[in-house]
């Protein structure tokens, strides 16, 4: 007698098991045939409507404006340790120059975006484009284009591109991120996993999140599946606006696991607007270090009730100081905007524009003072005039700023994954000749790189001084 798989047994059951539930809803049980009758052959069953809210129409109404953004970049691959018998001998700087030269990696990536303007402009997160020599966009009709990047954000993680299309494009509009509830349903759509345009829904899990992106963290958390793929894509309410770009997932598998984190449309409106019109984001700078007013602190510096930034110093020749802030003082309010916390007070003002004159709202030793500020640049922003310098800080991977004590550039920032990294240039170093040229200012460097692209040159020469000595970087230029 054969002996029965008991694996396939329990399959078999489980099938007839499902056959029954299938079936028992529409055709009588065998000995009910005679209890009652058979309804007409004519006559027809209506189907009970499953419970829930129903996205298709909406999905069908902004599908046509989520695209596929696919990129193609380089790494450089890790230079070569240098060998233990080479160490502290002639050869090792032999080695370093010719044996340990990192070499470039082709890598291609995919993420998500959406169209806002009829014209070709489309949003989509930095991580996705920030470090692409090429970009290309798929739209729902099927078109493959090619897509300039308009300007990149790293610190909210969004990015601006273009592609000329040949007519009017169908497009999708921000809504009010702040009017969202926890609890309301949002839809995301995307491209998962790179198998195309792709609808999920779920709620607002939260809003305000901190997750350490960067200093302007405000993200809104839905469980609406988010997976890799989906980056750049729009988070939409239930009426078809955008109220959020999907950046980021919580996830020990890389899958979705229902965490996940969208920049919300009021930070990423502002943004999109500026890499529009200026292809960088110019942001206001106050000029003070702030931490957060609990009950306590709150009764120590006379307080009503524990909201706003306390103002923990005041930096010298800064906005705030020539406005007379100081220490203690408590910021409840901006040009009417309440103030709860330091993080929303870092992101009120960062929408300012340098220059521009503010009303802040202050409590000091229990009086209300409304002072005057006109708003600063910030001090890491302080490269060199126009976009030229910050193209060479995305593309190099350095920001420069002006050496207070002479000649040159200082190396204000240094991207860690960057060319300028690989290279070994540290914050503090100071640029003394680029390409052959003096350098007086921020400005000199961007100019020169800008030249030696021009020149079809692969790399130009930095002179760098560093704690009192002097070398030579050859440092890379991307293209493309």
């Amino acid at each position: 007698m054969p002996k029965t798989n008991p694996r396939r047994g329990a399959i078999l059951a489980s099938g007839v098991l499902a056959l029954a539930l299938a079936t028992t809803a529409l055709v009588p049980l065998p000995h009910q045939a005679t209890a009652q009758q058979a309804p007409a052959a004519s006559t027809a069953i209506a189907l009970p409507r499953p419970a829930g809210p129903d996205f298709a129409d909406l999905a069908a109404k902004v599908t046509p404006a989520v695209v596929r953004v696919s990129v193609i970049g380089h790494v450089q691959n890790a230079a070569a340790e240098i060998p233990p018998e080479l160490r502290g001998t002639p050869f090792e700087e032999f080695f370093r120059r010719y044996g340990g030269s990192p070499t470039p990696r082709r890598i291609a990536g995919q993420g998500s975006g959406f169209i806002i303007d009829p014209a070709g402009f489309i949003v989509t997160n930095n991580h996705v484009v920030g470090n692409a020599d090429q970009v290309k966009v798929e739209l729902a009709d099927g078109r493959d284009l090619p897509a300039k990047v308009v300007g990149t954000d790293p610190q909210t993680d969004l990015a601006l591109l273009k592609v000329e299309a040949g007519g009017a494009l169908p497009t999708v509009a921000f809504g009010d991120s702040d009017h969202l509830r926890v609890g309301e349903w949002v839809v995301a759509m995307g491209n998962p996993f790179g198998l195309g345009a792709s609808a999920t829904a779920g709620i607002v899990s939260a809003r305000g999140r901190q997750i350490g992106a960067g200093p302007y963290d405000d993200f809104i958390q839905t469980d609406a599946p988010i997976n890799p793929g989906n980056s750049g894509g729009p988070l939409f309410n239930t009426t078809g606006e955008v109220v959020g770009v999907n950046t980021a997932i919580f996830s020990p598998s890389g899958g979705n696991i229902g965490i996940g984190f969208a920049v919300p449309s009021r930070l990423a409106q502002h943004v999109v607007a500026q890499l529009k019109d200026h292809g960088r984001v110019e942001r206001g700078w106050l000029g003070v270090s702030m931490q957060r007013l609990d009950p306590e602190m709150a009764a120590a510096l006379s307080v009503p009730e524990a909201k706003g930034a306390v103002v923990a110093a005041v930096e010298p020749n800064s906005p705030a100081a020539r406005a007379g802030l100081q220490p203690g003082d408590v910021i409840v309010g901006v040009n009417g905007r309440p103030i709860a916390q330091p993080r929303a007070l870092a992101a009120a003002v960062a929408e300012l524009k340098p220059g521009a004159e503010t009303k802040l709202a202050v409590l000091r030793n229990g009086e209300r003072t409304e002072p005057q500020v006109t708003i600063g640049t910030p001090p890491n922003a302080r490269m060199a005039q126009g976009g030229a310098a910050g193209q060479e800080r995305e593309q190099l991977g350095l920001a420069l700023a002006p050496n207070g004590k002479g000649e040159g550039a200082v190396v204000a920032q240094v991207a860690p994954d960057g060319l300028a990294a690989e290279r070994g240039m540290q914050p503090g170093d100071v640029i003394l000749r680029a390409g052959g040229q003096v350098v007086h200012g921020p400005a000199d460097v961007a100019k020169a790189v800008d030249a030696a692209r021009q020149a079809g040159r692969s790399a130009i020469a930095l002179q760098i001084e560093r704690e009192g000595g002097r070398a030579i970087v050859a440092l890379p230029l991307r293209t493309g």
